[in-house]
């Protein structure tokens, strides 16, 4: 199990689930960063800064998802520009509307919110943005960056996932870490951070298709649940006081639930993150942080 007294001396106060394991809370560290953010922000001279969000359709959770970064960017000290087409937009005039904000030296940081409707293509979109504007880190340049090693915006949500095992000092060097699902939005790039000099560990890429999935994920040490299947890990998956991060959303009759089965994998393991309010408020702290990130790269 995790030793929680020595998180307690360094972190504070920190919240256990009624099995034990210590819960990392997104949205506590989100806060947490963005604060500090605000606060590099102003120490610099309050720079103007902007993030450019881009909405395309009336999708609803894409809408708030949209209108919870561009709060936070404000609560961080940061610009945001909106920019909203309707469900009918062309894929010239979407891409027309990114070019803008790419050609435009006073936004620093470019969103484009996926999934874009249907019969629009994403990749053409994306492809428009500069690398050093892609505060999402999903273009193809971007992914090229984080492989060779060289400065540039690493995607959100996994990044996420590194800054909630910093602040709750879970140990990352010589450990075994499991990412289960190899989207390059998420697992693909997890696998990198966790295994690049620094991070230093020994990490395994398991999917929906592994052979005896349960017996490769009871070796991680983490284990980073993003395949998109409601509760596919449960207890069995878990290593005794292993870090357990769920990143996958589906939705079902009873709502929001994530890969892993909380309540009985809160049992096993040493720490876990709750669905909702785990790594997904970290993705926006992360955005933001990209974002100021991104305004430095381009000013030298």
């Amino acid at each position: 199990m995790l030793a929680a007294t020595s998180k307690e001396r360094t972190l504070g106060t920190v919240e256990h689930t009624a099995g034990g394991a210590i819960l990392m809370d997104g949205k506590l560290v989100r806060d947490e960063l963005i604060v500090q953010l605000a606060e590099q922000v102003a120490a610099d001279g309050s720079p103007e800064v902007t993030l450019a969000t881009v909405l395309v359709g009336d999708d609803k959770p894409s809408r708030v998802y949209v209108g919870s970064k561009r709060k936070k960017a404000v609560e961080a000290g940061l610009q945001s520009r909106h920019v909203e087409l309707g469900a009918d937009a062309t894929q010239a005039e979407v891409q027309a509307a990114v070019a803008e904000l790419a050609a435009d030296d006073s936004v620093h940081g470019i969103l484009v919110q996926l999934p874009l409707p249907d019969g629009l293509d994403a990749e053409a979109v994306l492809n428009l943005i500069p690398p050093e504007k892609d505060v999402d880190g999903l273009t193809e340049r971007s992914m090229g960056r984080l492989v060779r090693g060289k400065p540039g915006h690493v995607p959100c949500t996994p990044l996420g996932v590194m800054r909630l095992l910093e602040r709750y000092e879970i140990p990352t060097s010589g450990k075994k870490a499991v990412v289960i699902g190899r989207s390059t939005l998420v697992g693909l790039p997890q696998v990198l951070l966790l295994g690049r000099k620094g991070a230093d560990a020994t990490v395994t890429l398991a999917h929906s298709r592994t052979a005896d999935l349960v017996s490769v994920c009871r070796e991680a040490d983490i284990l980073v649940a993003a395949v998109g299947m409601a509760r596919l890990i449960t207890p069995d998956h878990v290593k005794p006081g292993a870090a357990v991060l769920d990143v996958g959303i589906s939705r079902t009759e009873a709502g929001i639930v994530g890969d892993v089965d909380f309540d009985t994998v809160q049992e096993v393991a040493g720490a876990i993150t709750p669905m909702p309010g785990g790594t997904g408020p970290m993705t926006i702290a992360c955005l933001m942080q990209n974002t100021y990130a991104a305004y430095k790269m381009l000013n030298g």
